[in-house]
């Protein structure tokens, strides 16, 4: 993080200075963070308050472990009353959400910055991944640890840059109409990246086409003299040509033209290999074609390493490299399509980390393809935020599972009951598919049956907890032995103020 001091940041968040903070304004800061545990000499602390915790119950232990300013929404005191240097503001998050355009604003101003907006219903993180991999190799680069990517998530990982940053790759996640538009004004990127758009969050947005219309705001955002980079594949992301005043790129795995006079980005003869990972000749716009063989698994991710490989030629980097940078990346973040060969022959996929209908079908058909001889199980879990659609869907992925022939089927949990159902009312009869109310009683049931050449993939919805199944039945896990850990990484995903 670029240096700033007490003062700056008063006068960047409108924030009152409190505590030491009023009487010495030129206290630095140097990084800054949500989580106490995180805490390093110098750092500010953002004591924002949590749908579990409360952060300003942190601000003492913060300042115990070095920290030298805060961030608050009230003056917090210590034992003896004394109150500590803060910076009060009325809104913690749109004051780190301030904090962050300024510090934006500065690294331009330093030199060259380009910044990369990425979003999707489905694919982000991987796509994230997948292009820090590549600039790295080209200058300094900054991207979100993990899957930061709302109004939390995008501050920190801005916070982590410095004046030494070439590129500045965010991913953007929203659950509503607007919120895309707050981090694009926050990051003013150059470059912007449409995956998908799906039913994940349908609930919450009121419909696809709102989904639509909030993540085409990215697209909307980039300047004259940018790129939107954009899914081809995707009738209402390709639609978003429409919605920019920057240039387009569009990326396809398909045969079709695309609609439109746009330069194009294709995958040729597309296919994955005998371990199900993609392979394809990458045909970029000025004709180079070079061939990518990736470590990922799934035919699925072929679009991420498109819309990765678009990025990357927008920002200039040249196309035989950007080849090279993507082949043999596999999945830098955890429970993503994550392979485990246990030593006595069972594989285990976990890609339990998020779910939607688009994500499930993706998972399965891999299932299907990398199981070809072998008995495949997959343990599915709820798909969350899907509304008055979520029966539907969920009975939709069961009658999908059976059509794809899956060996077993175990559905864990009430509101995942429908894939269950569906599974049966399409013909899944006996104990091909199996109904459990909780983690623990799919991992009996595992540890009982699975056999040498079985093939398992996880996958739910992040708040269904079966990555952390999968982590068990990959390792061979006591529960017991595992529940510690896992409550420090269910801790760390929601983001708590610790």
């Amino acid at each position: 993080m670029i240096e700033l001091n007490a003062a700056e940041i008063a006068a960047i968040t409108g924030g009152e200075l409190v505590g030491a903070a009023a009487a010495d304004p030129s206290i630095p800061v140097t990084s800054a963070t949500t989580d106490s545990r995180e805490v390093t000499a110098g750092s500010l602390f953002i004591a924002k308050p949590g749908e579990f915790s409360d952060g300003h119950r942190f601000v003492g232990r913060a300042f115990e472990s070095g920290a030298t300013l805060a961030l608050t929404e009230r003056p917090v005191t210590d034992g003896d009353g004394t109150v500590h240097p803060a910076v009060v503001v009325p809104d913690a998050v749109l004051a780190m959400g301030a904090l962050a355009a300024e510090i934006v604003r500065r690294l331009r101003a330093d030199g060259p910055l380009t910044v990369i907006g990425i979003t999707g219903s489905a694919g982000k993180t991987t796509t994230k991944d997948l292009l820090a991999g590549l600039l790295r190799a080209h200058g300094e680069t900054v991207a979100p640890v993990g899957s930061y990517n709302g109004e939390v998530g995008v501050p920190l990982t801005i916070f982590s840059a410095g004046y030494g940053t070439r590129y500045l790759v965010v991913e953007m996640g929203a659950t509503g109409v607007g919120h895309i538009t707050y981090l694009a004004d926050m990051v003013r990127p150059d470059i912007g990246v449409v995956l998908c758009v799906g039913s994940a969050h349908a609930g919450e947005f009121g419909g696809v086409e709102n989904i639509a219309r909030a993540k085409g705001e990215l697209a909307e955002a980039v300047p004259p003299g940018g790129t939107v980079v954009l899914n081809g594949d995707d009738i209402r992301v390709a639609a978003m040509d429409k919605r920019t005043t920057a240039d387009v790129l569009l990326f396809t795995s398909s045969t079709d033209q695309l609609p439109g006079n746009h330069r194009e980005l294709r995958a040729v003869d597309a296919e994955t290999d005998s371990q199900g990972r993609p392979v394809f000749t990458l045909r970029f716009p000025n004709g180079e074609e070079h061939r990518v063989e990736s470590g990922l698994i799934g035919a699925h991710h072929t679009a991420n390493l498109l819309a990765a490989a678009g990025a990357a030629f927008a920002a200039g980097i040249a196309p035989a490299d950007i080849a090279a940078g993507l082949s043999g990346q596999k999945a830098a973040s955890r429970w993503r399509m994550e392979r485990t060969d246990r030593p006595d022959g069972v594989t285990v996929i976990n890609d339990a980390y998020n779910a939607n209908p688009e994500s499930m079908r993706a998972a399965l058909r891999t299932l299907a393809e990398l199981g070809q001889g072998h008995r495949t199980w997959a343990v599915l879990g709820e798909m969350l935020e899907l509304g008055a659609d979520s029966v539907t869907e969920h009975d939709a992925i069961g009658r999908y599972a059976v059509r794809l022939n899956i060996s077993k089927l175990i559905v864990v949990g009430t509101g995942a009951r429908a894939l269950h159902t569906g599974a049966v009312m399409e013909g899944s009869w006996g104990d091909e598919s199996q109904f459990v109310q909780t983690p623990e009683e799919a991992q009996a049931i595992l540890e009982a049956s699975l056999q040498p050449g079985d093939v398992v993939l996880f996958k739910s919805s992040n708040g269904a907890g079966l990555r952390f199944l999968g982590d068990r039945i990959a390792l061979k896990t006591p529960l017991e032995t595992a529940a510690a850990t896992e409550l420090s990484a269910e801790n760390a995903t929601r983001g708590e103020n610790k």
